[in-house]
């Protein structure tokens, strides 16, 4: 859905990334970057004796990770336009991989040249387990948009790389 014009989208169309899987380096620096410390992600003596035995990996993470793994081109998104119904179905933990999936649910005209597509978003683990969903909405261009090249030399060329 990430990298389709707006206009070549159709309700139910679907898809599925590559997977990812989820490192100690991951969960570290997101909670260095939110703040996040809480006991049950940064503590593994602690985590070991909540119900899940184990450090969980933030539910904002396994979230941004889902959206990056779908791919957003440039070309043809123009903004994230919002987010509904986010769940965190089961936990996540370090080392599992995640897949994110979606299946495109609405269709909505944006003025002339955009429109808005809402899609079911759902992050799922290596044992085929949902970990997470959500409605998904961007705002897309109706075409994919192209620059132009640009005229003149290129700025660089493989003789520059002799002067070093």
């Amino acid at each position: 859905m990430m990298n389709v014009p707006y206009g070549e989208l159709a309700i139910g169309q679907r898809s599925r990334s590559r997977g990812r899987t989820i490192t100690e380096t991951d969960v570290v620096s997101f909670c260095m970057l939110t703040g996040n410390w809480l006991e049950i992600h940064a503590n593994a003596e602690f985590s070991s004796k909540s119900m899940y035995g184990q450090r969980v990996v933030q539910g904002g993470l396994v979230f941004v990770v889902s959206n990056a793994l779908l791919g957003f081109d440039s070309e043809v998104v123009e903004a994230f336009y919002g987010v509904d119904k986010l769940r965190f179905l089961k936990p996540t933990f370090i080392g599992d991989t995640l897949y994110a999936e979606s299946e495109v649910m609405a269709l909505r005209d944006k003025g002339e040249s955009h429109g808005v597509a809402t899609a079911l978003l759902s992050a799922v683990n290596q044992r085929n387990e949902r970990v997470m969903s959500c409605e998904f909405s961007l705002l897309l261009r109706r075409e994919r948009l192209t620059m132009p090249p640009q005229e003149g030399p290129l700025p660089h060329s493989a003789a520059d790389t002799k002067k070093y």
